[in-house]
């Protein structure tokens, strides 16, 4: 019973890894389309606390949270911040729009509870970060 297809680490694995790209994607969008101005003026506008620190964070932590789930490297913290970064998007600019997409938070707190998965699962299998603790 202990095979590829049953096994609760891949399951986590696939969680991981998708997660990953979506916010990998998103902080691509923010880092490269939109740079840290167009991000900063976006939560400036949306009334964002700070917006010329907590934009630039807020991209970091997506683009390179996203790359730490994506390789499985201190998934936990990556995931934490990412979980974080959803309470944010929550709070200041989707919950005032109700629940349903394509501006509501039912996205947001999706991607909130995947991350809040991953904080207390960890990486699963197929993780760099496994790969190193092995070795140590």
């Amino acid at each position: 019973m202990n095979n590829i297809s049953s096994s609760p680490s891949w399951g986590t694995t696939v969680l991981r890894v998708i997660v990953g790209v979506v916010f990998l994607v998103h902080g691509s969008q923010k880092l490269f389309s939109f740079g840290f101005s167009g991000v900063t003026a976006f939560f400036t506008h949306a009334g964002i606390p700070l917006p010329a620190v907590s934009a630039p964070l807020v991209t970091l932590v997506e683009f390179l949270g996203g790359l730490a789930l994506i390789l499985g490297v201190g998934t936990r913290v990556a995931a934490l911040l990412l979980a974080c970064d959803m309470v944010g998007a929550i709070v200041f600019v989707h919950f005032k729009n109700g629940f349903f997409m394509p501006t509501g938070y039912e996205f947001a707190l999706t991607m909130l509870a995947a991350n809040l998965s991953l904080v207390l699962t960890g990486p699963g299998a197929a993780s760099v970060g496994g790969m190193i603790a092995k070795k140590v």
